[in-house]
């Protein structure tokens, strides 16, 4: 069996059979057109606001990377329902730009507020202007991430230090100085962190994000069981493939990949961030006040199709079946 996926991987990428998509790149919140197998009819994306208006109404939410793809999306959505948003990334002008255009479609404030999760001097800067400019938050988002493709052989420690500094450290980093405080305050919040299906699975050439990822999650779940007594909750979603501009220019850079994941995914097409901005604005809900330490992967049956020790017969033909099942009805004894 590992020799047939073997085998049909290549037939994927060899350059008689890989057919590269056409694309075209949206403003890093709308997904990327892509050319999807005949199943995606049944399961077309439905990205507009799930909840009821005004659902956060009076709600704070704190959003790391929410200048762009995923985080720009939450925030959108959160927004839109009444909640006051504060975004927060390394890149100032980015979020000042993100946060004015936010505004104008929901005609809710959006505040930017510079910080590098890397470092816990600049979180509780920015976390100190977050409670000064609009209080404690009562949703925190852990979106921030780096993540590049390369053989581990060729991983340096900086390369190992820089994505686990921003995706595992500056996860704890956000959560812990904003729990303390909320501690302090006696006041309940949730927590969502984004994560990735191969945070549960591992996987070979993102070994850095890989580790970070898993370990953002025991963060949440850890904490889950222990600050529930103080009103936090902790979720996670994993995602699957979601093509942001972003994260494709890094993780399939030449553009030949994509096919293979959409081949890999059970209802056939790529995920939307406006699907996850909906299920990220259930979980950090009222809605939601009973989901607590909840991994929730969001990936269209990708994981399923990957894991299957037979899912790769997906491949054989009806002729080819008929043949395998004459050769199995004649098999004598065990």
């Amino acid at each position: 069996m590992a020799l047939l996926r073997g085998l049909t991987l290549l037939n994927r990428v060899s350059p008689n059979k890989c057919f590269i998509p056409a694309r075209l790149f949206g403003n890093g919140t709308n997904t990327l057109y892509q050319s999807n197998p005949p199943q995606a009819r049944f399961f077309p994306p439905s990205e507009g606001v799930m909840l009821l208006p005004g659902t956060y109404k009076n709600k704070v939410a704190f959003i790391t990377g929410g200048g762009t793809g995923l985080g720009k999306a939450m925030t959108t959505t959160l927004s839109s329902l009444g909640a006051e948003c504060v975004i927060a990334s390394r890149n100032l002008e980015v979020l000042k730009k993100t946060a004015d255009e936010i505004s104008q479609q929901t005609g809710n404030k959006v505040h930017a507020v510079q910080c590098n999760v890397r470092d816990p001097a600049s979180v509780e800067a920015a976390v100190n202007q977050l409670v000064n400019d609009v209080g404690l938050p009562d949703v925190v988002i852990n979106n921030a991430a780096g993540n590049f493709i390369s053989p581990s052989e060729k991983l340096s420690p900086n390369a190992w230090r820089t994505i686990t500094d921003i995706v595992l450290n500056g996860a704890a980093y956000v959560t812990l100085d904003i729990g303390k405080r909320l501690i302090k305050a006696e006041k309940g919040a949730a927590f969502l962190a984004i994560t990735t299906i191969y945070a549960e699975s591992g996987s070979g050439f993102v070994v850095p994000s890989a580790a970070a990822k898993a370990g953002v999650e025991k963060l949440c779940t850890s904490l889950a069981a222990e600050w529930g007594r103080y009103g936090m909750r902790f979720n996670i979603i994993q995602p699957g493939p979601i093509k942001t501009k972003g994260a494709f220019s890094r993780l399939d850079p030449i553009g030949t990949f994509e096919q293979v994941l959409l081949e890999n995914i059970a209802v056939g097409r790529l995920g939307t961030p406006g699907e996850i901005a909906n299920l990220a604005a259930y979980l950090c809900s009222d809605y939601a006040s009973w989901v607590s330490g909840a991994i929730i992967r969001m990936d269209g049956g990708e994981y399923v199709s990957l894991a299957g020790e037979f899912n790769g017969m997906k491949e054989v033909t009806q002729e080819q079946w008929a043949i395998m099942e004459a050769k199995i009805r004649n098999t004598k004894g065990s």
